[in-house]
């Protein structure tokens, strides 16, 4: 694992996003995971050569700090409020704005996706307005439909598939994020920039 000491920033970020496209389909890497401030490589260990293999991911990373990671950009329609939403009136209560003031912030923010995490396809975006950070829910839910744009703290992710969860669900989105048969499954991966298309508005 390469771990990196220190706040969470986007350039460390990058740098990370970066390798693991880069080592991605490398002899001797089996599996690759970008995460927060960190990089797991899991490797094979009847692979040749894995020593040299180790001080490439090394002598890699310190190139990287002058590499220009290319993110892809990705529009997701959705649908904010009423039963596609049912906690974005508790948002706005928290956060002092209207429902039609958390929508439009909300929309208009322009989100990184820093890793996948929790189930497959479950993007952690970072980049929403500090307004509409609310905690999550003290009862969650136990089935939140798949589809479902949800705000936790101060981040904001969309539910691939059903499941438990916690966070306050503000809208849902009709796209399919994780698809098994797709190549790679998750639509959305870490570095892509992503906005909100507000398909429905509040209601």
């Amino acid at each position: 694992m390469l771990d990196v000491p220190g706040a969470t920033n986007i350039e460390c970020q990058r740098r990370i996003w970066w390798l693991a496209e880069h080592f991605r389909s490398h002899a001797g890497v089996r599996e690759i995971v970008p995460g927060m401030n960190n990089l797991t490589v899991e490797l094979d260990h009847a692979a040749p050569d894995l020593e040299n293999l180790l001080e490439a991911l090394q002598a890699a990373w310190s190139r990287s700090e002058a590499v220009d990671f290319q993110s892809r950009r990705i529009e997701i329609p959705v649908r904010y409020g009423g039963a596609e939403g049912p906690d974005l009136d508790e948002v706005a209560r928290h956060s002092g704005l209207s429902r039609e003031e958390v929508v439009r912030l909300h929309q208009a923010g322009e989100y990184t996706v820093y890793f996948l995490g929790f189930q497959p396809g479950f993007a952690y975006l970072g980049g929403m307005d500090r307004r509409l950070a609310t905690a999550r829910r003290k009862d969650p839910r136990l089935a939140v439909p798949a589809g479902s744009l949800a705000i936790g703290g101060e981040q904001t992710g969309i539910y691939p598939s059903a499941a438990p969860g916690g966070w306050q669900l503000i809208g849902r989105t009709s796209v399919l994020l994780f698809d098994p048969a797709r190549d790679p499954p998750s639509l959305l991966l870490p570095g892509d920039t992503v906005r909100f298309v507000n398909i429905g508005g509040a209601r």
